[in-house]
């Protein structure tokens, strides 16, 4: 297991003392420094995910995976299919059954600086083809991503996200939240799907704790 202290310690010493960038790096330094970020991002995520005991905060680890994405996205070949990158979420535990998606479930990209949100913008543009594009903004809910699944108008299974192809089976678990619906209730005309899929996130507001 990594020390937190001397693995974050060394990253960021050599980060600072060369300044390297991945426009100016060779591949010997970007290959050390992904194995550096590697390492420490497994250690969050074994601290986050099975510990359920994190010590660095959500923006502290969202930086180093954007560093990470960056690296591998100018230096492809150095790209592994073990690299936290390549995955979503964690491995779905031992004590649920698991579950797995018939469409990947993905996680939300972030964005650092006005650039990568224009280039975003600009992706959407060209891909729904039109100029005339308007955004809903809210803040972003820290919760456990979840998938529903309804059959006929049926709640028939939930599901986490895992590693994004697999998740652990909690229906039991979601039935106990009283803002799922158990059953789905056709609106005006229009009709319920044979089969619906729907993901979300669940969360614990601040209510609850009073």
């Amino acid at each position: 297991m990594f020390g937190t202290y001397t693995l974050r310690g060394r990253f960021r010493q050599e980060k600072h003392s060369d300044h390297a960038r991945e426009d100016t790096m060779d591949r010997s330094e970007a290959e050390k420094e992904i194995q550096q970020l590697r390492a420490e991002i497994e250690y969050h995520n074994h601290r986050y995910y099975v510990l359920d005991d994190p010590v660095v905060s959500d923006t502290e680890f969202d930086r180093l995976m954007h560093r990470l994405t960056e690296l591998e996205r100018s230096f492809p070949d150095l790209i592994t299919p073990a690299s936290p990158t390549q995955r979503v979420g964690a491995q779905p535990l031992g004590q649920f059954a698991t579950a797995p998606h018939t469409i990947p479930m993905l996680s939300l990209a972030n964005a650092f600086k006005e650039e990568e949100v224009r280039e975003f913008d600009s992706r959407v543009r060209k891909l729904l083809d039109t100029s005339d594009v308007d955004y809903v903004i809210e803040p972003k809910i820290d919760g456990l991503a979840v998938e529903l699944v309804y059959e006929k108008g049926e709640f028939i299974s939930g599901s986490t996200r895992g590693d994004g192809y697999t998740g652990e089976d909690i229906t039991q678990n979601l039935r106990t939240i009283h803002t799922i619906p158990m059953r789905l209730f056709s609106h005006q005309d229009i009709a319920i799907p044979d089969r619906l899929e729907v993901r979300g996130e669940v969360y614990m507001g601040k209510q609850e704790f009073r």
